[in-house]
């Protein structure tokens, strides 16, 4: 419990980083993960800067990627290498507002991955693995994420 009223204080202190009246973590031009792979996530689980020569559009939003290889399964298949609750940090998610991740900073379990926010006060991804609790946790930030993912925090 200790921990949870810690991690509010940093989050609220953090607040600056949220991204509002978006349910998916994009920048002005509409790219994902900071142009980061989803599939480079997934399937190797590593974080890699996509290019642009190699992209794709779903939903409105694009995705780079590494090589056309990439590009091609994600295109086969784009709602499996979707990050989970939008792109914003999983533990925020979970403690109810969204914020930008540390693209770098994520943990894959359960054929899904998961960003989290990092700053000088706030390691999100060792908050999420010391409550030792992955399914709890996806479970609550799924139901807040149906809510946030349409709402303007």
């Amino acid at each position: 419990m200790k921990s949870k009223i810690i991690i509010v204080l940093l989050l609220v202190s953090t607040w600056a980083q949220a991204q509002d009246k978006k349910a998916y973590n994009i920048d002005n031009s509409n790219i994902a993960l900071e142009g980061y792979s989803p599939v480079s996530y997934l399937d190797l689980g590593i974080a890699q800067k996509g290019v642009q020569q190699h992209k794709s559009e779903y939903e409105g939003v694009v995705y780079y990627f590494t090589t056309d290889e990439q590009k091609q399964t994600f295109d086969s298949n784009p709602e499996r290498y979707l990050p989970q609750y939008g792109g914003f940090c999983a533990f925020g998610i979970y403690a109810g507002a969204k914020f930008r991740p540390d693209p770098n900073k994520f943990i894959v379990q359960d054929g899904k991955y998961f960003l989290f926010l990092y700053n000088l006060e706030l390691d999100a991804q060792q908050l999420w693995l010391a409550e030792d609790n992955h399914n709890g946790l996806v479970k609550k930030a799924n139901r807040n994420w149906s809510e946030l993912k349409e709402t303007y925090n």
